[in-house]
């Protein structure tokens, strides 16, 4: 789900095109991680946003710049941007609207019901596309990611793995922001 959510956020949702400057906020997590391998296959310029400790690990996956969110408010560094993928929706939409490009997209992967309900209001006025989105399980979209996996033009980044009995150990770890990648449950 992952995978499908970053493929279809940027490529369906975002429109996605080579030469474009593209945000990622949230990049060091499951869907950031794929979304940012993505972004490169798109031949794309990623601008890529985490924490302080994650910084090195988006670099080594591609990004070509990175943001420390908790040193620098990327809404507020003067950058303009042609597709935000937003998955960590942690600052106000309105912020976003500001740094996106004239015909931009910002796309908010999950996110609250009123945050969606604010995308849609915003998204009716002026030049900037503001969607949210789910993942769709699709045939052909699984098949592409098996040739891209196959390939090793894409791969998953499993940051721990916890047994079933485990559980209220890795959503504890989930939840305080660490995980680079996936975090696996092995049944």
């Amino acid at each position: 789900m992952a995978a499908l959510t970053a493929l279809q956020g940027l490529r369906d949702k975002g429109k996605i095109r080579k030469g474009q400057k593209v945000l990622i906020n949230g990049a060091s997590g499951g869907v950031g991680t794929f979304a940012l391998q993505f972004a490169k296959l798109f031949e794309t310029e990623v601008t890529a946003v985490c924490s302080t400790s994650k910084m090195d690990f988006v670099r080594s996956i591609g990004a070509d710049y990175v943001i420390d969110y908790t040193r620098e408010d990327v809404t507020k560094n003067g950058q303009q941007y042609d597709l935000i993928l937003d998955i960590a929706a942690y600052r106000s939409v309105l912020n976003y609207k500001r740094v996106l490009k004239p015909g931009g997209i910002y796309v908010m992967a999950g996110g609250s019901v009123a945050r969606m309900i604010q995308i849609m209001f915003i998204s009716k006025t002026g030049t900037k596309n503001m969607v949210s989105m789910l993942a769709n399980i699709d045939q052909k979209d699984l098949l592409l990611l098996k040739e891209y996996l196959e390939a090793g033009k894409i791969k998953p980044f499993i940051d721990k793995r916890y047994s079933l009995n485990e559980v209220a150990d890795a959503l504890w770890y989930l939840k305080r922001g660490h995980a680079q990648g996936k975090v696996v449950i092995t049944v």
